[in-house]
């Protein structure tokens, strides 16, 4: 399974354990790293830039051969961290960032100083472009299999219109669960494959055991949008409190968000709010029940260490 991907960060299978927010820790990306994949987190899961650089001096401590680990950062104005994290991410030291909702141009000309790779979420060719114009080493290609913020177009149009039309190599994001899946991923022309919905359900995920059981219990039926966690449609799972709260913006939200100089705060107030309903439902027991997931928990039968996920991944 060589490929550009596995080239570029010397690891044995082509995969990226995803960032997701609350979920992603420590303990599973070295776990990642041990089965020879690479582990992202994203920077957001530590409170203090502090948290955020232990975590890079651990990680740096467990590396092993085969293996590679990357933080993701949110590049727009919402994450009012950014500037730090990025800081403390090249003083340390990685093996790659992910970028997403924004424009990645600074992280690119930081990150090339301290020789670490860039990869940047993309939903279309156009954005891809553009990023590849700024130095990117690589496009994830989000498409709308994935888990939280989705795109639009299925794996096999967005990853051919990529691969078709750029110098650099093409990760897929979304509708990974298995290895069929991954094996069509490549042969739409990807060098790598994104997946975290599958490592929700996994022992050493930092989510409670209610979240990592309701991965195994529903199914790609039970996955929904909703505007009510971050002011952008993502993914969660269709409990009985997601229906009941339902899944779009209030009126008085649509009426703002026509103001243009109001918007950008209606959109951080959303994320504010959301983000702590999603890390109460994450972290301890409660019947508001709002897990972020994408439809290939559909494979997801048990909860499992990190290790026999990626076995399961690529056997």
């Amino acid at each position: 399974m060589q490929t550009e991907l596995t080239k570029q960060l010397n690891i044995t299978y082509p995969i990226i354990q995803a960032p997701m927010f609350l979920v992603s820790n420590v303990a599973m990306v070295t776990e990642a790293m041990k089965a020879g994949i690479a582990g992202c987190i994203p920077a957001l899961n530590y409170r203090t830039l502090d948290e955020l650089r232990e975590a890079l001096q651990q990680l740096k401590a467990n590396k092993v051969e085969g293996g590679a680990f990357g933080f993701n950062l949110i590049v727009n104005k919402s994450n009012l961290k950014y500037k730090g994290q990025l800081e403390v991410i090249c003083e340390e030291g990685c093996d790659f960032i992910i970028t997403s909702l924004g424009s990645p141009e600074e992280t690119i000309r930081q990150a090339k100083k301290a020789g670490i790779r860039v990869y940047c979420d993309v939903v279309d060719l156009k954005f891809a472009k553009k990023v590849e114009g700024l130095g990117a080493d690589a496009a994830i290609a989000v498409n709308n299999e994935a888990g939280g913020h989705r795109g639009n177009l299925t794996p096999e149009e967005l990853i051919k219109s990529l691969s078709e039309n750029l110098s650099i190599p093409v990760i897929s994001a979304g509708g990974v669960g298995c290895k069929a899946d991954i094996d069509k991923m490549l042969g739409y022309g990807a060098e790598g494959v994104s997946v975290g919905s599958p490592f929700i359900a996994s022992i050493e995920a930092g989510v409670t055991d209610e979240y990592k059981q309701a991965c195994v219990d529903y199914g790609a039926d039970d996955i929904i949008m909703t505007e009510r966690i971050s002011g952008t449609p993502c993914t969660v799972i269709n409990t009985p409190y997601v229906q009941k709260i339902g899944t779009k913006a209030t009126w008085i939200e649509n009426l703002l968000n026509k103001n243009r100089k109001l918007k950008k705060w209606v959109k951080m107030i959303r994320f504010s709010i959301g983000m702590k309903a999603t890390e109460k439902a994450a972290k301890k027991a409660t019947y508001k029940t709002v897990w972020v997931a994408g439809p290939s928990i559909e494979h997801t039968k048990e909860i499992l260490p990190v290790k026999a996920i990626v076995q399961k991944l690529i056997s």
